[in-house]
């Protein structure tokens, strides 16, 4: 099983705190935002991990070789952070979107339970959800019927909004087929510079192929989009078990072969 987290931008919205390193190197509790995520994958199994970096890549890139070891992590270069939204970053990638694996948002924190059962499921594709009473402008909202997804983006009709992506998606061979067909596809005009990923499963759900969802309510996880969302992120996290990926010793990574 594979993990490629997407974390090539500054996180403007959190400045000045991103001023001089990328967001994903912000400390949460003593670690940085992206070893609380490794280290959930690795406690729910996942060994295989590709990170796309952008903004100060040269940063991520020592922190995650002084933690894990030099080459542990493979780090992915997108050089259009400054100009492409999330979906360029995915094309960066396209090449490692093979097999079984997890595609996660860079600033989503997701306690290793979560990755676990997302690991588990068995469509082709399958959404990570969470549920709320009240959903704002800034919440990634679905359309669903039963579990499938219907409709994915920030504009729904609040109305018919009856769930939130958090940031999470689990391929297998033949999702993961079709989500790069699609981004290659989309790659092909200018305005996908401009475009989420996201936009592409959505593509994907309404173009009649099925998208699945699975409801991960009552587990922890959270986005860090402010600087707010850190007092938040630290009450949270304290409450993990991390008997198994202690922040003083790096738990076990296995190098890819493809590396």
């Amino acid at each position: 099983m594979k993990a490629i987290i997407l974390s090539a931008g500054q996180g403007t919205r959190l400045l000045p705190l991103t001023s001089d390193k990328p967001k994903c190197t912000l400390k949460l509790e003593g670690r940085a935002i992206i070893e609380w995520q490794i280290d959930a994958l690795i406690a729910a199994g996942v060994h295989d991990i590709v990170v796309v970096a952008g903004y100060k890549m040269e940063k991520v890139q020592r922190l995650l070789d002084r933690r894990y070891g030099r080459g542990a992590v493979k780090i992915v270069f997108n050089p259009f952070y400054e100009v492409a939204d999330n979906l360029a970053s995915c094309w960066m990638v396209r090449g490692e979107m093979t097999g079984d694996f997890l595609l996660i948002n860079g600033d989503t924190l997701f306690e290793p339970v979560l990755a676990s059962r997302m690991i588990a499921q068995k469509p082709p594709i399958t959404l990570a959800r969470d549920e709320k009473p009240h959903y704002d402008d800034d919440d990634m909202k679905l359309i669903l019927q039963g579990d499938r997804l219907l409709s994915i983006g920030k504009k729904l009709p609040l109305e018919r909004v009856n769930g939130e992506s958090i940031g999470m998606i689990r391929f297998h061979p033949e999702g993961a087929d079709l989500f790069r067909q699609t981004i290659e596809e989309c790659m092909r005009e200018p305005a996908a510079l401009q475009r989420w990923y996201l936009s592409v499963i959505d593509e994907i759900s309404q173009s009649g192929q099925p998208v699945w969802t699975h409801n991960i309510h009552g587990l922890d996880w959270m986005e860090i989009d402010y600087p707010l969302d850190f007092k938040h992120a630290e009450a949270m996290v304290r409450q993990w078990d991390w008997s198994a990926a202690s922040a003083e010793e790096a738990p076990e990574i296995h190098l890819s072969t493809t590396y």
